[in-house]
């Protein structure tokens, strides 16, 4: 797993942890791993030689990388992604989770969200969401078995195991989702993929 140390990735690690998965935390700081039974493997993300050996082996790999700044020009997703690409490809791993936003696309959306508040929050984050869109060109390209996962913004509340998705656009109306609940379908995602983009909501 990358970004096992941010909100989503913390739940997600205890979750699988939990259903008696054997984890791997690919992570720059290993001290910011805190839970039992996880492996941790410190690495770069850009490079994907230091961390090639760490998920050799693995089931599936799902990634919770950060935005990176939120103004100004970000590559993070985008080069991030593609090293974990190259990274499965030499590893022969095959089951790959993506995680990016809702945000960036209207597809499936009503029209105060589309015409209203999707340009507004555009506006605010055109250089994250255009990594994004990078990210998700660079998983329809690597041939692997990939689920695109768009959640839309992310909150604090507890895991229901109750949500809406849907394949190829957005969830109608579904402007939230707790934190755990995003785990939680990650961690099915991860058992087995549901489809090359799903949005996932409330």
């Amino acid at each position: 797993m990358f970004g096992a140390s941010g909100g989503t990735g913390r739940l997600l690690t205890a979750q699988a942890a939990a259903a008696g998965h054997q984890v791997v935390a690919v992570v720059r700081d290993p001290a910011r791993v805190t839970a039992a039974d996880v492996t941790v493997a410190r690495a770069d993300i850009m490079d994907p030689a230091t961390f090639t050996a760490a998920i050799r082996g693995c089931d599936a790999v799902v990634s919770l990388l950060g935005p990176g700044p939120v103004r100004g020009e970000t590559t993070l997703r985008s080069r991030g992604t593609r090293s974990i690409v190259t990274a499965m490809r030499d590893a022969g791993v095959r089951r790959l989770v993506v995680v990016t936003a809702a945000g960036h696309t209207t597809d499936g959306d009503g029209p105060l969200t589309r015409f209203v508040l999707k340009p507004v929050l555009g506006a605010l984050l055109r250089e994250s969401f255009a990594d994004m869109r990078r990210a998700e060109e660079v998983v329809r390209h690597s041939g692997l078995d990939a689920t695109v996962v768009r959640p839309p913004r992310l909150t604090d509340g507890p895991r229901t195991g109750t949500y809406r998705t849907a394949v190829g656009h957005n969830v109608r109306g579904g402007l939230r989702l707790s934190r755990a609940d995003l785990a939680d379908f990650l961690l099915r995602c991860a058992d087995a993929p549901v489809g090359e983009v799903v949005a996932v909501a409330y």
